[in-house]
């Protein structure tokens, strides 16, 4: 009895192990600021206007064996947008631009992701401004990962796209060199 226990014991070890890996899951580390979401538009065609927002909360599932699995989640607070302007940042949320007393939230739900087994990945997933959903594909660079000072692990992504700004209802008028923004995303999480 006590050996056909073990067997069944030693078994299941062994079956665990030779399984796949989960996918890891990874908590933004907004907490620690450790994680941006960056934009810039050209101001006019004469310069470019930055900022970011300052609010945001989500987080990615990756998996090194298999990385086309990897999934991510984030949502903006949109009212946290800072363009280190203070009347800027009220035009920007009020009814021309992102409406934020109506659609106070952002929202990126991947739908896929390609490794491209350089370092690099596309992800494409659905932005939701202002209550409408765009499919949009961000090129992502594999920043590094491994442990913390603090017992924690650490994966960092980097990634940049574009967006029209008309497909998501902002249509004020700054010149046809400002009908696009850019974005950058500074992305650390923290395995959980």
């Amino acid at each position: 009895m006590l050996r056909k226990r073990l067997f069944s014991f030693l078994s299941g070890l062994l079956l665990l192990a030779s399984g796949p890996l989960m996918a890891a899951e990874y908590k933004i580390d907004t907490e620690g600021q450790h994680a941006f979401i960056q934009f810039r538009i050209q101001h006019l065609g004469y310069s470019w206007l930055y900022g970011r927002f300052n609010d945001f909360d989500g987080g990615f599932t990756y998996d090194e064996a298999n990385p086309d699995k990897s999934k991510v989640n984030i949502t903006i607070d949109m009212s946290s947008i800072d363009s280190n302007h203070a009347e800027r940042d009220k035009h920007l949320r009020g009814e021309d631009f992102f409406h934020v007393s109506k659609y106070p939230e952002a929202r990126f739900v991947s739908t896929a992701f390609e490794d491209h087994g350089d370092g690099t990945a596309t992800l494409q997933g659905d932005l939701t401004i202002k209550d409408v959903t765009r499919n949009v594909t961000i090129d992502v660079k594999h920043v590094g990962h491994g442990e913390d000072p603090w017992g924690g692990y650490r994966r960092g992504f980097a990634g940049t796209t574009t967006i029209k700004l008309k497909d998501f209802n902002i249509d004020y008028d700054l010149g046809p060199a400002s009908t696009y923004a850019e974005l950058e995303l500074s992305i650390e999480g923290i395995r959980q």
